[in-house]
Parts: structure tokens; C-alpha cells; sequence
């Protein structure tokens, strides 16, 4: 019987194109999720009954438990940007890790790969960098041999990233940014399940952090994407004190409406992190150290920014025009 890999949070943007790959590999693949009945899109990506959406919560220990059972080896994809209830970061992201990590070292599983992030530290003033860190030190501890992947800005057709910004250019002249002028070094997403992948196979262990093979500022990034979906926008600069007092407001509404109005900016610790290069250590291991080259931004932003330009799909169509009446 083909091998078995457990993914938790297999439907998330990351986790999905691991669960296609490992599918690929021939492995059986079990989607670890909250709402398998929304999850149900990733049986495509083997034949029938080989990957199968489950429900999970990784803050109980006895589903995590249960839909380890059985595997031999196991994926972490579960993070969040922002606190939602009790989805908070030391629940998910610290204690979280660290259940699945441990359940698995009760399980006789020592074949663990977990996505952590650029600039996960145990001493960070960020309670999501915070928590990161202390997720992989948890990761570490009951499985030493684990693969621990930290990626920059990671981008694909499903990122929250470039379709955000994309999406409010085609609302707004003005594109209010916080940190211009923080580095980033944006990932492929498809790169990144690539190296989990080598994890699960036991092919890699360790700590990496991945980059893609350029580095931008947020404003530079900005202006790729405008040039990808076509408009002229004026890339506005937030000070840093002024979304301060701006993420406090939201996040005081938000606190006081218990989650009904969430908070459309950024939050008091997202700036935190805005504050810090988000790039690959000069002393790190890559994407290199794993035989993989990085894919460019430039070869797949088009592939799905396309929607967001002045004619959509029709736009090269319509400049086409343009050159054909010039000439």
C-alpha cells in the first residue's frame, strides 16, 4: 500500500500545492482542515480516494490524533496573519505546532515538515513572529529531524498579497502602502511545496529559508504589479506613526464589536513586522542548497493579475487594436 502523509491545514494557499505534489509522488494524502465540506476541490488532484478532506481542529489533541492515524509523516501548514477568536497566535501557531509535533513523536512518526516564516524569533516584539519561533523550537523538540521551511512574501494564483493591492488599484487612484521602503524577497508558492516535498521523502532536513531570486521594497513590488495589471497609480507612503494610530483604532473597534467589524488595514502587530526586512540571511540554507531554482515573479504574475487590468482578458487584444490603427 502506497505511503500516507497527513497535512494539516492542507487547503490553505501553501498547503494545497503540497497536497498536489505529494498526490504526484504517488503518496495517499489526508487534508487536515476545520471545514472539509470547503475543501472538497483537492480530490482532484489524485484518483479517487487518494487525497481526502478531514476534519480537524489542532487545538484538541485527540483530533490531532485521530487523523494522524496511520500516517508516515506529517505536514504543517496551519498559520494565521491575524487573531480570530480562539484562533489566537499561541494557539495555532505555538501550541498548535507543538501538538502536532508531539502526537507524532507518540505516533513513531519522525518524518515532520513544518512552514514556519522569515523572521520567526522566540524574542520578537511580534506576537505572530513571536509565536513562529516558538513553534519551531516546539517542531525541534519531538522532532529533531524535522524540516522547518520559512518563507518571504510567498505569491501564486491564490495569494493574499498581490491580488489585495491588485484589487484595491482597480478602486483607487491613491495606493496607500505602510514600510515603502521594507525589503521583501517574494516565493513561489509551488517552490515552496517543491521543498516540502524533499521533506516528506526524507530527502532534507533542517532549517531553510526561501527566497525567490530577487529582492524588491514594498514600493518597488507595488509598481511590478502595476505594471503587470496595467494602471497608473500614485503608490502613497503611510508613516509609520500614522498607521500606528490608525491599526490602534481599528483594532480597538475591532475588539469592541467582538470581531464583527475586523480591522481593514493593518493591525499593531503587523507593523511590528513591517518594521523588519523580510529577506533570506546571508548565512542561511536556500532554495539552492535544495536543487531547486527559483521561479521568477515576471514569468507568473501575469498568468493571474490578468483579471485585474482595465479590459481584463481583453487587453492585449485591445493594444493589439491600438497598434494595428497606429499603423
Amino acid at each position: 500500500m502506497s505511503k500516507l502523509v497527513t497535512i494539516y491545514g492542507g487547503s490553505g494557499f501553501v498547503g494545497r500545492y503540497i497536497a498536489r505534489r505529494m498526490a504526484k509522488e504517488g503518496w495517499r494524502v489526508r487534508v487536515a482542515v476545520r471545514r472539509p465540506n470547503e475543501a472538497i476541490f483537492v480530490k482532484t488532484y489524485g484518483v479517487v480516494g487518494q487525497v481526502e478532506p478531514v476534519l480537524c481542529n489542532i487545538r484538541d489533541d485527540a483530533s490531532v490524533a485521530s487523523v494522524m492515524q496511520g500516517a508516515d509523516a506529517v505536514v504543517n501548514c496551519v498559520g494565521v496573519l491575524a487573531e480570530n477568536g480562539k484562533n489566537t497566535f499561541d494557539a495555532v501557531q505555538s501550541e498548535g505546532a507543538e501538538r502536532i509535533a508531539r502526537i507524532a513523536q507518540e505516533r513513531g512518526i519522525d518524518r515532520m515538515v513544518h512552514v514556519s516564516a522569515i523572521g520567526a524569533d522566540t524574542q520578537s516584539e511580534s506576537d505572530y513572529a513571536r509565536t513562529k519561533g516558538e513553534g519551531e523550537a516546539a517542531v525541534l523538540k519531538y522532532q529533531p529531524n524535522a524540516m522547518i521551511l520559512r518563507p518571504s512574501i510567498v505569491f501564486g494564483p491564490e495569494d493574499e498579497f498581490f491580488n489585495r493591492f491588485a484589487g484595491m488599484a482597480g478602486m483607487s487612484p491613491v495606493l496607500p502602502v505602510v514600510g515603502a521602503n521594507t525589503k521583501f524577497q517574494p516565493v513561489y508558492v509551488d517552490d515552496v511545496a517543491e521543498a516540502a516535498v524533499q521533506g516528506v521523502l526524507g530527502e532534507a532536513q533542517g532549517v531553510f529559508e526561501l527566497g525567490g531570486p530577487v529582492t524588491m521594497s514594498f514600493r518597488e513590488l507595488m509598481g511590478l504589479m502595476l505594471e503587470v495589471i496595467r494602471r497608473r497609480r500614485l503608490v502613497l507612503n503611510i508613516p509609520f506613526f500614522a498607521a500606528k494610530i490608525m491599526a490602534f483604532s481599528f483594532d480597538v473597534l475591532e475588539a469592541a464589536t467582538l470581531g464583527l467589524v475586523k480591522n481593514p488595514t493593518v493591525t499593531r502587530d503587523q507593523l511590528k513586522n513591517l518594521r523588519n526586512d523580510n529577506v533570506v540571511s546571508e548565512d542561511a540554507q536556500g532554495l539552492d542548497a535544495l536543487g531547486i531554482a527559483p521561479t521568477a515573479m515576471a514569468s507568473v504574475l501575469p498568468e493571474y493579475l490578468w483579471r485585474f487590468r482595465p479590459a481584463g482578458q481583453y487587453s492585449e487584444i485591445k493594444e493589439s487594436a491600438k497598434n494595428l490603427r497606429s499603423n
